[in-house]
């Protein structure tokens, strides 16, 4: 007898999970467990698939989620029932080299398998076949194979992302000879760039599958429109060619558009040290194909809004002018602010923030400022704005200097006649490296508030401004930085320039030590998942950024994070040999071992770390597996 479910309002999580092995809950329902809070916060370890003899650099799920495939530096592929944890398939591939990306070819009934692996080869299994022979190679790449991509609306094609910048289409339809005549590269960062570009990761819109997003080796994420481009020959693709458009294949005008926090776009290199690389090591679009999610090595997770995205922000001050009665509560009486009341409950936690922020305690600062502005609904938030910025300032993780200059053009869009909004704006631009726009803030300050002209604070803020200055002017005369022009092409430098801006940012997890660390949205995108280096993968409030929790899910590092695509199920690998398989566990029956309960602490040491010399915590090859 089938059982009947009846949950309105989802709260009684441990009975439905009793209930799941009854039958089947109704599509609504399953859909509002997935993005339920109270399942994310009873996740806990369901199971682990043991079998590989290697690091597990990658999982894919199946379409219908009935299947998940996980490849491993032992060359093969294993395929699991992650219902009953059983092992249903292993693939002992030809593979000489780590497999770094695994996918099922959409709509044929999950018996295609794809990998690429870091013998710079690809090849295509049917499993159906019942031996490990591949029905397809291709060793067109010259350098390792980071990545595959498919797309359930074209099933018969595929493509490969590859460390000698490269990005190659392939017809299933067609046969492949690697020849030197075969018209197959669809992009060539090489054409552009005159050092050495990698290609890291690649993905395509779920609804829109003429965009292809691209990570490589540097802080730009690349979003192209594949019908713009046209296939190129291996043996006429050309090389760069500096002062030149990009050589043979030169594109159409906007076929490309590039995104890069604001903070990266800008610097040119005084800002980080060597041991900071940039790098995108994976990007992936929201399930309804308005967003892309970055993780960047040595820096935090990017999400952009492609329907309205945003221009990078250092200097746009509002108009000014002088009202009797300010904007968002605020009251001028004799050129002075008097600020109404916020309501208790946001004042309560301005001064947690404070209180927070007094005792150098950043993070729980920042967050409750966070909360407050949520709280406040931009009702006189401008005070919450600015002191979110100091707390970002002081804190100084990367990234932290430009969100302070965002809030405090928010500060200043809700109340254009904060001074004190002004003075920190025109600090954090110095900090940021902006000088000239430094210097145009501070003396704009001077000009709309004349009173402030002899304040000591900013006659030397004035002072360290021209300081860096000088020092710029020198570097200038002295010719230290070699010309742009020298390195990148002009659509390259052109692309770069009009490059957007990011529209949210996820802190805390560290990202250093390999090339293959994931980000990918969770709970029916209401929250994101990444792995990090610690050992532990982190899931962030979507709408917040806050960090909902943290979980121990690898003795070293956990580089995989794949959400199943229907059901709150999660899987998890790194450099240990397992998969682990994470769900929504009742806790009277399964204790809480692993999460993380010292929150401030993990994401404060990920940080200092990140900014820290790699090599002074460097995990011995050995243990890395050579994952990175």
């Amino acid at each position: 007898m089938k059982r009947k479910f009846n949950y309105p309002n989802v709260t009684n999580v441990a009975q439905i999970l009793l209930d799941r092995n009854y039958g089947d809950i109704e599509h609504i329902l399953k859909n509002r467990l997935k993005t339920a809070p109270q399942f994310i916060d009873k996740i806990e370890l369901e199971a682990e698939l043991k079998g590989h003899n290697g690091c597990v650099n990658c999982l894919e799920w199946s379409t219908n989620g009935r299947i998940l495939a996980s490849a491993s530096d032992d060359f093969h592929v294993m395929l699991w029932d992650p219902f009953t944890h059983k092992q249903i398939l292993d693939l002992a591939t030809p593979h000489e080299g780590n497999i770094f990306s695994v996918k099922f070819l959409p709509k044929r009934n999950d018996s295609i398998v794809l990998t690429g692996a870091g013998d710079c080869k690809l090849y295509v299994f049917d499993i159906n076949r019942g031996n490990d022979l591949p029905i397809r190679k291709c060793q067109c790449h010259g350098q390792r194979i980071k990545r595959l991509a498919t797309t359930p609306k074209l099933i018969n094609l595929f493509w490969s992302a590859a460390e000698d910048g490269k990005v190659l289409q392939h017809d299933m339809r067609t046969a492949h000879t690697c020849k030197a005549n075969d018209a197959n590269v669809l992009i060539n960062l090489k054409n552009h760039i005159n050092q050495i570009p990698e290609v890291k990761c690649i993905a395509i819109n779920p609804h829109r599958p003429e965009q292809m997003a691209i990570g490589a080796n540097d802080c730009y994420a690349r979003i192209y429109d594949r019908r713009m481009l046209s296939l190129m020959k291996f043996s006429t693709t050309g090389e760069f060619k500096p002062n030149e458009s990009g050589a043979d294949n030169v594109p159409q005008e906007g076929c490309v558009q590039y995104y890069c926090p604001g903070h990266l776009s800008r610097n040119k290199g005084t800002v980080y040290s060597i041991y900071n690389q940039k790098a995108i090591t994976y990007l992936t679009f929201s399930p309804d194909g308005t967003e892309l999610l970055v993780n960047m090595a040595s820096e935090q997770i990017y999400l952009y809004d492609l329907n309205c995205p945003r221009e990078p922000k250092f200097l746009e001050l509002p108009k000014f002018t002088e009202p009797i009665n300010g904007t968002n509560g605020t009251t001028v009486r004799n050129g002075e602010r008097v600020k109404h009341k916020l309501p208790p409950e946001v004042e309560h936690m301005k001064k947690e923030g404070n209180a927070n922020l007094e005792k150098e305690k950043y993070l729980q600062a920042i967050q409750q400022y966070t909360l407050a502005i949520r709280k406040a609904q931009k009702k006189d938030c401008s005070m919450l704005y600015l002191n979110r910025a100091t707390a970002l300032m002081k804190r100084n993780w990367f990234g932290d200097v430009y969100a302070a200059v965002r809030d405090c053009h928010q500060a200043l869009r809700l109340d254009p006649h904060y001074v004190k909004a002004h003075f920190r704006l025109a600090r954090a631009l110095l900090k940021l490296g902006q000088l000239q726009d430094a210097s145009e803030c501070l003396a704009e300050l001077i000009k709309r508030f004349p009173s402030y002209a002899k304040n000591h604070g900013v006659l030397m803020l004035d002072k360290d401004i021209e300081a860096e200055l000088e020092k710029q002017r020198q570097r200038q005369r002295e010719r230290i930085q070699e010309p742009d022009a020298d390195h990148y092409s002009v659509n390259e430098l052109a692309w770069r320039a009009g490059a957007l801006d990011y529209q949210d940012r996820f802190v805390g997890h560290l990202n250093t030590k390999t090339d293959i660390k994931e980000a990918n949205y969770f709970g029916d995108a209401n929250y994101i998942v990444a792995g990090s280096d610690d050992g532990n993968f982190f899931i962030w409030d979507r709408d917040s950024g806050m960090i909902s929790s943290i979980y121990q899910a690898d003795e070293l590092i956990v580089n995989c994070v794949q959400p199943h695509p229907y059901e709150c199920l999660l899987a998890t690998s790194g450099i240990d040999h397992e998969v682990r398989l994470w769900s929504p566990q009742p806790f009277e029956k399964v204790p809480v071992k692993h999460r993380v309960d010292v929150v401030d602490g993990t994401v404060n040491e990920n940080q200092n770390r990140m900014q820290s010399d790699p090599f002074d915590s460097f995990v011995p090859d050995q243990a890395m597996c050579r994952a990175s």
